[in-house]
């Protein structure tokens, strides 16, 4: 059992903010996984992980950068036992990291705007998760976070009390691309499609 102090206390507070979760059957039963979803407030990996970790006892080995939690809980929670992977200023050993964890049968968290949404609208697709996805054969789970901003705002350390909803996509496999050579073309064209299937599950624009 994956920090079973954790699973029974931590998660099931952020739970607490889901009012609604859709889409649960499409999580993959076997096998390493990416997970990626709009980016909205600092809750979102929180509410993910409240549903993932459970329901698949494994670590989500999220990419992060250095912000105020990990300055807050130092480099040992974060890394050891949170699982996350710095990306700040280890652009290519962070995509390593992350290669070596998939290889091994884990699960990858990947924001694919990157940073949080200034205003809660969809920005656009960073093609890090593509690359990622191309490099190791593995599928991408896309999920749509709706609400959370409204709940935590990019400055907004106290949550109000509010709920959010989840809705997780179909796995997408890009089987039919790994003999394509990885050009910039192909990994906007992927990152596009990506993103207009989290238009979808969140029902906002992707205008990029």
């Amino acid at each position: 059992m994956v920090y079973p102090i954790f699973k029974r206390t931590i998660l099931p507070f952020w739970k607490l903010f889901l009012k609604e979760i859709v889409g649960v059957e499409n999580i993959p039963e076997k096998g390493p996984f990416i997970i990626t979803s709009n980016y909205a407030s600092y809750l979102d990996p929180w509410l993910i992980g409240s549903i993932i970790i459970p329901l698949k006892d494994k670590k989500m080995h999220y990419l992060s950068m250095k912000g105020r939690f990990w300055d807050l809980w130092g480099d040992r929670i974060m890394k050891d036992w949170l699982g996350l992977i710095l990306l700040e200023g280890r652009k290519k050993e962070a995509l390593q990291d992350l290669l070596s964890l998939l290889k091994k049968g884990e699960i990858v968290g990947i924001f694919i705007e990157g940073d949080r949404s200034p205003d809660g609208n969809l920005q656009k697709g960073k093609t890090g998760v593509i690359r990622l996805a191309l490099k190791s054969h593995v599928p991408v789970l896309p999920i749509g976070i709706i609400g959370t901003f409204d709940i935590a705002p990019r400055n907004q350390l106290i949550p109000k009390l509010k709920r959010a909803k989840m809705r997780i996509g179909k796995p997408i496999y890009l089987d039919e691309y790994y003999k394509r050579k990885i050009d910039k073309k192909l990994l906007r064209k992927l990152t596009d499609s990506v993103m207009h299937v989290i238009s979808d599950l969140t029902g906002k624009p992707y205008n990029h």
